[in-house]
């Protein structure tokens, strides 16, 4: 891996380095402990030379198992077909539930032999749960290592369908209406008629707040389901437009029986810290409240960056406090190097007794850009329970 004398972060272990001359880049960190005390992370490959499958899209994940608590990691195994996915494990199982390749159909895998092996979603009796379109005929499904969340015995996950104005469009945020899937928790999960798939909420540029400016092409992505601290569930959403308007998220709500999703404009929009970009939230399963780690805004005066990671708290949803920057780039970098040529990104994160357990998708050391990662690494934030600033 190359050096740089301007390193960015201390880390635990590098999962992988991706030169960046491939034109290949690491996309969707996602991290799990099995049952037999390994952990297990996967990622994916995006840009224009990456592994690409019959329809011309992105579509590969490779998977690493640390046998040591995350001191060294070792490449497993590759799952084509795969992409966007999330790990977690259920029943003495780890599955992989995310979708067939960029846009495509949501599918999900088990192994049941520490990921050495995974099923193949042949149809919908083994993991075939919703199918695409083909191309980029609808249903476009879309998704990232987000949490699936056990309650009340139905586990659950948020997804969007891409579905813009203008079909020719490779990424806008106006594009994507916010779905989630769920299922008993005691089901099959490798069978379709075990899940069901909430309505469809597309975005409304009606529905930004004035205070906001005037945003092109605002939409949201990357939804969070959680349950409130009534016991209802919400999906907790990135919110994105051009320009980037920053530190806000989307909250809807949805109904226990996972049918029926919705937004109300007057009580949906948040103040989150880093709701530009994707997160996850967690609840303490200590202390109680909320957790993400996010890039938050921490310099008023700074331009929308993923150059800082920092790990926020909540009581309730919707008020956050910052509780410690865990990775930022060196002070000694001009600002507007980092920010251009930094990303400590799309992080999964785990709790591990009084530490955190984080993998991140990272662009330093040469990266072309902060958004092209050439890394994925690993990092253990010790006793984050100790840093500064509590819920509230």
């Amino acid at each position: 891996m190359p050096q740089n004398p301007n390193r960015c972060c201390h880390h635990d272990a590098v999962l992988r380095y991706q030169d960046p001359a491939t034109r290949t880049y690491l996309g969707s960190p996602s991290l799990a402990r099995l049952p037999s005390g390994d952990l297990l992370a996967t990622h994916d490959y995006f840009g224009p030379g990456c592994p690409l499958n019959h329809e011309g899209e992105e579509h590969l994940t490779s998977v690493y198992r640390s046998p040591d608590n995350g001191l060294t990691w070792r490449n497993i195994t590759h799952i084509a077909n795969a992409y966007w996915s999330t790990l977690f494990v259920h029943e003495g199982a780890v599955y992989l539930l995310g979708v067939s390749q960029r846009y495509g159909s949501i599918v999900i895998r088990r192994s049941d032999d520490n990921g050495n092996t995974w099923t193949h979603p042949r149809d919908e009796t083994s993991g075939l749960l919703f199918r695409g379109g083909s191309g980029r005929i609808p249903p476009n499904y879309h998704g990232a290592p987000v949490p699936v969340l056990l309650h009340k015995g139905r586990l659950y996950r948020a997804f969007e369908d891409y579905r813009p104005a203008n079909p020719a469009c490779d990424w806008t945020a106006a594009g994507f209406q916010s779905l989630v899937i769920s299922c008993p928790a005691d089901a099959d999960l490798l069978r379709a008629d075990s899940w069901t798939m909430s309505n469809r909420v597309a975005f409304d540029p009606a529905w930004v707040p004035s205070a906001w400016g005037r945003l092109r092409e605002p939409g949201w992505l990357e939804g969070n389901v959680v349950a409130a601290p009534d016991n209802t569930l919400c999906n907790v959403i990135r919110f994105n437009a051009n320009p980037i308007c920053w530190d806000h998220a989307a909250m809807l709500t949805l109904s226990d029986d996972g049918r029926h999703l919705a937004f109300d404009p007057a009580t949906g929009f948040l103040d989150f810290p880093g709701g530009h970009t994707k997160f996850t939230i967690r609840t303490d399963p200590v202390e109680g409240g909320y957790l993400t780690i996010a890039n938050g805004n921490l310099d008023p005066q700074a331009p929308p960056n993923r150059s800082v990671l920092s790990l926020y708290r909540s009581r309730d949803l919707r008020n956050w406090q910052w509780s410690g920057t865990l990775l930022r780039h060196d002070p000694a970098i001009p600002r507007e190097t980092a920010f251009g040529q930094i990303g400590f990104q799309y992080v999964d994160w785990l709790f591990d007794g009084e530490d955190l357990l984080l993998l991140v998708r990272t662009a330093i050391d040469g990266a072309h850009n902060y958004h092209d990662s050439n890394h994925i690494i690993f990092h253990r934030i010790r006793n984050f329970r100790q840093l500064k600033g509590s819920a509230t």
